[in-house]
């Protein structure tokens, strides 16, 4: 792992895998309703600093994938090996968590599949992508922009989970009431 990795093109980038993600990732929204997308990106409820806080995120987290395009895999280490099973799992589960999402119905909250564990488990797939895709580059510093695009970006989360529970009510509240935030006790 490097504090600063050297960042330049190359065939055997992080690219590689952030290509593999985003294709599965557009292909699945091409067999979504319109429904679906809109319910996927919903914003509606947030307060000015949630959306603010919340683009902060996205900047961060583009920064750090930024450093994923530029920073040549670290091959043939362990953690390029840890990384890519964390890649992995984080793209099969956060595919997994769409499916659930797309398949419940519109007017009650999400509670089938990974939602029994994680009330945001794409999020949660899509950080354990990252971390792996961090490790896979061996950048610390990729590590910090993520962790700063989490840090922001939890409160989206909070967006999420007020407008849930004004659209949701009661269902919602119990559905919270069971299930963690992220996963298990968080």
């Amino acid at each position: 792992m490097e504090l600063f990795p050297a960042l330049s093109i190359g065939w055997l980038n992080g690219w590689i895998f952030q290509v593999i993600f985003f294709t599965l990732f557009g292909i699945f929204l091409l067999i979504c309703s319109k429904e679906v997308i809109s319910r996927l990106y919903d914003e509606v409820g947030w307060t000015k600093l949630q959306k603010t806080l919340s683009k902060i995120a996205k900047i961060f987290g583009l920064i750090t994938l930024l450093l994923f395009i530029f920073t040549p895999l670290n091959i043939g280490s362990i953690e390029f090996i840890v990384g890519t099973a964390l890649i992995i799992i984080g793209t099969i589960g956060f595919l997994i968590a769409l499916i659930n999402f797309k398949n419940s119905p519109l007017n009650k909250p999400i509670t089938i599949g990974l939602y029994k564990l994680s009330r945001n488990p794409q999020l949660m797939m899509m950080y354990l992508l990252s971390i792996g895709n961090c490790l896979a580059i061996g950048s610390w510093t990729a590590f910090f922009t993520f962790g700063l695009s989490i840090l922001f970006g939890h409160f989206r989360i909070l967006g999420e989970e007020k407008r849930l529970t004004e659209q949701y009510g009661e269902s919602y509240l119990k559905y919270k009431k069971k299930v963690a935030r992220y996963f298990i006790f968080f």
